[in-house]
């Protein structure tokens, strides 16, 4: 029986060269990697002051106490900016806020270096907290619109991992230069940081579409209308008040670990800042394990957790009868409190979605504006009692703290 013979195989289709080249969404992490370096640099710029804080009473001739000003200043206006950062970043587009945000900041910090009384370098940090401000709640924000909600908190904890070892560059290294090179170059090398994060950003902007997402700048409700949207909201509040309370008895309080082991152990500043800086460690711990701990725990059982961590750290603090006890210590409070701030932050992007600029940077007015009165209120207590009584303080309210949210939370 003869076979038909099959017919030869249809040639292979040719690409029409008229045709456009089909384009593969962007990737929002190349942008996120970028906004986390510039969170490097804000962080380094918040936590460096707690190390250099003994060397800039020594150089100005002032007690501890009163060199704490510098904080002040800067937790005042980086908490007062985000009033109007948000509803702007809202509207102008926040990827843009961020990088020029990091160029100004550049400037501010270098006059930092250059300030020549106390009187001037608080100027300068007044300043420098004005531009260093728009950084972190934009970006948190940025991550909020770009991100599903049921994937954003373990990319916020990896998003951490910048703003982490930034504070132990901060802590650590601004020890190590200050006693090397004396505290003003420390501010100098981090200018220099904003400057690299801006370059970076404005990178992104030039080649990366969803840097550009949500900049539309004439359809938004306008900046009254965002705030109602935003206080009208209970869950808001809450959110506002918890994280003010936690600015107040973490950040008020932390700032004076540096200060309390320098005057109570005679540690060389080199010291105080590796040991602040393992701080930073704990946050790298809970960002290596955070997807692990949302299985184990869930969102409210890693808050408690870190809750009950920060209380016993605290408590080891103010007893521990020498200086030996301090990196294990610190070591804890900085796990403890990235996996309470960190819950607190995953709400905040999500508190009033609609409004998410303007909230997300309401959200961090409060944390710095609880620092603010924080470290205010310690500053006496500082100088007459030293620390001690104010990580027993913090070792009793931020358990507390992390206890009341989550039965919010699990009421909502």
């Amino acid at each position: 029986m003869l076979s038909t013979p099959s017919p030869p195989p249809a040639p292979a289709p040719q690409p029409d060269p008229a045709a456009k080249p089909v384009t593969h969404p962007a990737s929002p992490m190349r942008a996120i990697v970028a906004l986390s370096l510039a969170s490097f640099a804000s962080q380094a710029m918040v936590r460096t002051a707690d190390t250099l804080l003994p060397q800039i009473a020594a150089d100005f001739a002032v007690t501890v106490g009163i060199a704490s000003i510098v904080i002040t200043a800067y937790a005042l206006t980086h908490g007062s900016m985000q009033f109007i950062t948000g509803p702007i970043a809202d509207r102008f587009g926040k990827y843009h806020a961020v990088a020029l945000a990091c160029a100004l900041s550049a400037v501010t910090v270098a006059l930092c270096g250059l300030a020549w009384s106390l009187q001037s370098l608080t100027l300068a940090r007044f300043l420098s907290g004005a531009t260093v401000a728009w950084i972190l709640p934009i970006s948190l924000a940025y991550i909020g619109d770009v991100v599903p909600y049921e994937q954003r908190q373990q990319v916020l904890g990896r998003f951490l991992t910048g703003q982490v070892l930034g504070q132990l560059f901060g802590q650590a290294a601004g020890g190590i230069i200050g006693d090397y090179f004396g505290w003003r170059t420390t501010f100098f090398v981090l200018a220099a940081m904003f400057a690299i994060a801006a370059i970076a950003l404005s990178m992104q902007l030039a080649t990366n579409p969803v840097t550009r997402v949500a900049r539309d700048a004439l359809k938004g409700p306008g900046m009254l209308a965002d705030y109602r949207t935003v206080l009208r909201n209970p869950w808001a509040r809450i959110m506002l008040l918890a994280v003010g309370l936690e600015g107040m008895f973490f950040q008020g309080v932390f700032s004076y670990i540096g200060a309390d082991l320098h005057l109570r152990f005679g540690l060389s500043f080199t010291a105080v800042g590796l040991i602040i800086g393992v701080f930073a460690l704990g946050g790298l711990i809970y960002a290596a394990s955070v997807r692990p701990l949302m299985r184990r725990l869930g969102q409210t059982g890693i808050a408690n957790t870190g809750g009950v961590i920060l209380g016993l750290s605290f408590l080891t603090l103010a007893a521990e009868p020498v200086w030996y006890f301090a990196p294990l210590a610190t070591l804890g409070v900085g796990l403890g409190f990235y996996m309470l701030h960190n819950t607190l932050q995953t709400e905040a992007t999500q508190m009033t979605p609609e409004a998410r600029g303007t909230s997300v940077a309401l959200f961090a007015s409060m944390y710095f504006i609880g620092q603010t009165i924080g470290v205010a209120l310690g500053a006496p207590v500082m100088d007459r009692y030293g620390g001690p009584p104010l990580f027993v303080i913090s070792a009793v309210v931020l358990p507390m703290l992390a206890f009341w949210f989550t039965r919010r939370l699990t009421r909502r």
